[in-house]
């Protein structure tokens, strides 16, 4: 899609950067050398089966940076093989020294600016790697969400049951505790007290700065059953088996609140239900009746059991249950009020009663906190579960920082996004980052400057890279202009950084502290000043809450305005045959495979034919193929017309078809610029590759067989190919080259202009001649179906002159607006004609039913006025060779209105204005 962008505005007159790097920083690769050292069957099975890389090669691949490079090249051979317009001259990569200098003067200059900040945070973490943990570190590429959950403690004899919740007001309506009977229990001692928790817990408390000591293992069996003190309503509640309740999640114990919590209400239903009224009576969960303590108006005093009987849940397993709570959860926090039996919160809404509960209880030491990760489970491209841990001396980019926010939101506010409905998840995105951290211990990268012993994480090393581009064309190794940086980068100092991003300082004295020769310095800022900021930034959806966000943050907080970002276009994935593409389907393709089996060309429309901004895209090897016929068929039709192009030819269209492909085509024209202005690729590929073989076919089909002295036929298919090929070219280059230097094109397609829309080819009344025969063909054939007749004969009857008058004068009384209601008044105007009048009741019954078909005919009202009355018995009859051929019989054609009409079944009368009456003759 970017390919697509660049060559576009190339040929609309843009000078146009389209540049390429390679992102080496991270885990990722790191993860992938070692699994390779470590002879991790399945990646040698993914890189010698799927990617066809030499066993040979293996062994060096354990070196990271080896392993990069290898891919490097082959990735750089497919994208030149399938035709990207790189400007290759700035290729870099995120691990070349110069580039690492770049992101250290980026470093030193947010801290500068307060914008990186040294505390203690969660973040994820991987206890395998033991760092932290970002999207680009996980399988899947997600970014871990981390969220703050609130424990609530409830006792039994001095032993403390945290239960994690999102919603620690509701503690109110507790009923019970749940606990999973099936997963492992232990007692610890955390921070001074006894704690119940599952033994998955125990992890995640100690990396989150809790002292944890683990007493002793639990029997389920022993806790079922028993009681614990709520402390806030002071009375006891039973602890029940509760299997929705997940050991790794919180706790792995939940507070049970069903009158308003949809998993809590079924599971209470469920135990009910499946344990029987004598188990039911002896363990007392017949006695468990749900609590109201929310008011919501639209839904009864239990809003949970509405929810369950909403979405039809069957059972605590079901789930339906996850969108019930969602709807539930978001419902009371925006319109929910506390009721009276919640105390000193009553008449509160949610969200206040929400943070008052916190604070309140906090303080009375009723309630702590974890943080969690909400989208769990996160894989680790180790193969580690992805936890938080609160990290202490971390080094932190300050996303929270809410001065830092309302430039982000500023920047967003100007900026074009395609497609726009992605605007709420970047607005959300930008309110919800809080401090990221921006280094770890491992992996390639850059190491932090003040701090060596940190590497700066991917995400945090890729947020400017585009004002690289400026610099790397003079920097990188094969176009190094200034050969002493490579092997002594620490001697391009912070000045000439500033200098050509901010335009700080003089460039004569950074001439002399890089001994850069003052011209080039000053010409790499022009060069800069001309080029940013950058017009759209391509990359994939998922990016939003992350990269995308980033890079607004980043650049608001080093750059004046006129260098903020202007365009962000977020695309979806390739799906194969409709499935995710996944080693386990065996359903991926490496580019370059895909290239040797289909074609360049075929792979790139296959991939854009089915998508728009922002979705996915479905490849399939079927598709793929008829994309390759459809575009071989462009270059057999290139070839014949190219042979041709040297005969003597009419230099001007001679008939109304011709006039009426030319029309389409100048359509087809704004049609397509339209939709690429909006980069809707998918609605250009229609338009130009299957919309115009239908116009193409049909024009042929009514052109029939060529006879002497008709010649243009080739002039206008040549035109339609001219302008086909330059419409396609930034879709479809390498076959677009080669038609347009068939048809004796000068120079390359690629940096021809892009076609414009020609008033000279607007012919409105050859696209209402072409509409109207294509109608009459039509109705005629269903009259054949309907009648099963094998016609001799086909009379065509047109309408007679008082009709169009009527129907002409009906449509301006609909247009008028003023009483167009009253069919009396129109019925009585047109009678005082006496042209009109003249035909008695045949002509009152036309005004009344041109009138009603007038009040219905909304949108081609004002079209028909303004064409007027048509001459449809001229053009039937310039169609009857063509309705003769198709129908294989006699046509004739008559006009109503005049005298002596051959009408054998009175069929005339019935004719109206675009809708000729039709005899048909065994």
């Amino acid at each position: 899609m970017g390919d697509v962008d660049a060559r576009y505005h190339r040929m609309r007159g843009y000078n146009t950067l389209f540049p390429i790097a390679f992102h080496y920083t991270g885990t990722p690769i790191a993860a992938m050398s070692k699994r390779l050292s470590q002879a991790d069957p399945e990646i040698i099975e993914t890189f010698t089966r799927i990617y066809h890389v030499p066993s040979s090669k293996l062994d060096e691949m354990k070196d990271p940076l080896r392993l990069a490079r290898y891919f490097h090249e082959e990735i750089r051979k497919g994208m030149k093989e399938i035709g990207f317009s790189f400007d290759w001259r700035r290729e870099f990569s995120t691990v070349d020294p110069l580039y690492k200098r770049f992101i250290q003067w980026q470093f030193r200059r947010l801290r500068d600016n307060g914008r990186i900040t040294r505390g203690t945070h969660p973040v994820g973490w991987c206890t395998n790697d033991n760092g932290p943990v970002g999207m680009h570190d996980t399988m899947g590429d997600v970014e871990p969400e981390i969220g703050e959950f609130f424990l609530v403690k409830f006792e039994q004899d001095g032993i403390v049951f945290p239960t994690a919740t999102l919603r620690p007001e509701t503690v109110f309506g507790v009923t019970n505790l749940w606990i999973n009977p099936d997963a492992q229990y232990v007692q610890a001692e955390v921070d001074g007290e006894r704690w119940i928790v599952s033994k998955d817990t125990v992890q995640k408390l100690q990396l989150q700065n809790r002292k944890v000591a683990v007493e002793k293992e639990l029997s389920t069996k022993d806790l079922l059953g028993s009681t614990v003190f709520n402390p806030v309503i002071r009375r006891k509640i039973p602890i029940f088996p509760g299997a929705f309740v997940d050991p790794k999640n919180g706790t792995g114990v939940v507070m049970s609140v069903p009158g308003h919590a949809p998993y809590d209400y079924q599971a209470l239903e469920d135990l009910k239900s499946r344990a029987g009224p004598m188990v039911n009576a002896v363990l007392g969960w017949d006695e468990i009746k749900p609590v109201s303590i929310i008011q919501l108006d639209g839904y009864s005093d239990i809003p949970a059991a509405d929810a369950v009987k909403k979405f039809h849940v069957q059972s605590q397993e079901d789930p339906k249950l996850e969108q019930a709570t969602k709807e539930i959860y978001s419902a009371e926090y925006h319109r929910g009020v506390m009721k009276q039996n919640t105390g000193a919160y009553s008449g509160m809404n949610v969200a206040k009663a929400r943070d008052t509960v916190v604070q309140d209880f906090t303080s009375q030491g009723l309630i702590t906190k974890m943080y969690e990760i909400l989208n769990r489970p996160v894989i680790c491209r180790c193969g580690t579960e992805v936890l938080v841990k609160i990290l202490s001396d971390q080094w932190f980019l300050d996303y929270g920082e809410a001065d830092w926010k309302k430039l982000a939101h500023e920047c967003l506010d100007n900026m074009t996004l395609l497609p726009e409905d992605i605007r709420p998840q970047f607005e959300y995105a930008i309110d919800w980052l809080k401090e990221k951290a921006c280094a770890r211990r491992v992996g390639l990268g850059t190491p932090l400057p003040w701090d060596p012993s940190w590497v700066i994480e991917a995400l945090s090393d890729s947020t400017i890279y585009m004002a690289y581009y400026i610099l790397s064309k003079y920097l990188s190794r094969e176009w190094m202009t200034f050969k002493k940086f490579e092997k002594a980068p620490e001697k391009l100092m912070d000045e000439f950084f500033d200098y050509i991003f901010l335009g700080r300082g003089d460039p004569g004295e950074v001439s002399t502290i890089t001994d850069i020769p003052k011209r080039v310095v000053e010409g790499i800022r022009r060069e800069f000043e001309y080029f940013y900021p950058v017009d759209m930034r391509h990359s994939a959806k998922e990016l939003i809450p992350n990269h995308f966000s980033f890079y607004m943050f980043n650049h608001v907080a080093l750059f004046p305005r006129k260098h903020w970002p202007k365009g962000i276009a977020a695309n979806g994935h390739v799906l194969m045959n409709g499935q995710k593409m996944s080693k386990s389907l065996q359903n991926i393709i490496p580019l370059r495979q895909a290239i040797q089996t289909f074609g360049a060309d075929p792979v790139r429309i296959g991939v854009l034919v089915t998508a728009e901004m922002g979705q996915d895209t479905d490849f399939s090897e079927q598709l793929a193929r008829s994309i390759e016929e459809r575009l071989m068929n462009l270059l057999v039709q290139a070839k014949k017309l190219g042979i041709s192009r040297g005969k003597k030819k009419s230099g001007r269209p001679v008939s109304i078809l011709d006039k009426w492909m030319l029309h389409m085509l100048n359509e087809m024209v704004k049609q397509a610029t339209n939709a690429m202005d909006s980069l809707r690729v998918r609605e250009t590929i229609q338009r130009v590759l299957y919309q115009m073989d239908n116009y193409i076919a049909w024009y042929l089909k009514r052109l029939g067989p060529l006879k002497r002295g008709i010649n243009s036929r080739d002039l206008v298919l040549r035109k339609i190919l001219e302008v086909r090929a330059r419409i396609l070219s930034p879709l479809s280059p390498h076959v677009a080259e080669e038609v347009w230097s068939l048809l004796g094109g000068r120079g390359f397609v690629s940096i021809a202009p892009w076609p414009e829309p020609d008033d000279r080819s607007l012919y409105p009344e050859a696209e209402m001649s072409e509409n109207f025969v294509k109608q009459v063909l039509e109705d005629t054939i269903e009259i054949m179906k309907a009648t099963g007749i094998k016609p001799k004969t086909i009379m065509y009857y047109t309408a007679p002159d008082w009709k169009w008058k009527t129907y002409l004068r009906a449509l301006e009384f609909a247009n008028s607006g003023t009483d167009a209601s009253r069919v009396g008044d129109f019925v009585k105007m047109i009678m005082s004609d006496p042209e009109i009048r003249s035909e008695g009741k045949l002509a009152a019954d036309y005004a009344n039913k041109s009138f009603q078909q007038a009040r219905q005919l909304k949108e081609l009202r004002s079209s028909r006025v303004k064409t007027g009355s048509v001459d449809e018995a001229g053009i039937l009859e310039d169609a009857k060779e063509f309705f003769q051929r198709e129908f294989k019989a006699s046509v004739k054609v008559r006009k109503g209105g005049t005298k002596e009409i051959d009408d054998p079944k009175s069929k005339a009368k019935t004719a109206e204005p675009y809708r000729p009456a039709i005899y048909i003759e065994e």
